[in-house]
């Protein structure tokens, strides 16, 4: 019986995982508001309503794909700057982080800049102070290496490379001959290592 239930709670984790992953595809795709609950239950497999056994509706799931990717680099961010290494290394370590994370989520990344205003207000307020504390980590760093600047000025310079690493893997993904994540990778981890120690 244990057994029975043990796999029945981990194919509805299965359907749950399937369910953001498919509709960050369909959100980057066609917009929150062009999806319906229909398609993203076929695109897993079940009815429109089946839907509701994971998310009270279409907005709470919006809400945990964004919440969720929030906690995630806010997360792999205190990673990195808590192994206390040198500024001038937390700093390549956190554009390195940052550029893994848009070539893998580049879906993901365009949903927030398209639907944020979808979310419920409580889900809007979560993603944005989990974005003002990942921001914070960098100008943290930058602050080490450019004490003479002012936290306005580092924020500044943090939100301009997040926009450098965040929109080009879609954009590059549009390009006839379009170059391969490692090729994309290395121009991007040194244009934003150029851009944030000039």
């Amino acid at each position: 019986m244990t057994s029975g239930l043990t796999e029945r709670n981990r194919a509805k984790a299965d359907r749950h995982s399937a369910l953001l992953h498919e509709a960050a595809l369909l959100f980057a795709e066609r917009g929150f508001s062009g999806v319906s609950l229909e398609e993203l239950g076929a695109a897993v497999g079940v009815s429109g309503p089946a839907v509701y056994r994971h998310f009270a509706n279409k907005q709470a799931l919006l809400g945990e794909i964004l919440v969720r990717v929030s906690e995630r680099l806010l997360a792999g961010g205190r990673e990195v700057v808590s192994t206390d290494a040198a500024p001038g290394h937390a700093l390549e370590e956190l554009v390195r982080f940052h550029v893994d994370f848009a070539l893998s989520d580049a879906d993901v990344i365009r949903v927030q800049d398209r639907d944020l205003a979808s979310l419920s207000d409580d889900d809007r307020h979560t993603v944005r102070r989990l974005q003002r504390e990942y921001v914070e980590l960098w100008v943290g760093v930058l602050a080490q290496l450019h004490p003479e600047r002012s936290a306005s000025d580092l924020r500044v310079r943090a939100a301009a490379c997040f926009g450098l690493i965040n929109s080009t893997p879609h954009s590059v993904r549009g390009l006839r001959g379009a170059p391969a994540d490692s090729t994309v990778r290395g121009i991007l981890e040194s244009m934003a290592i150029s851009a944030l120690t000039a």
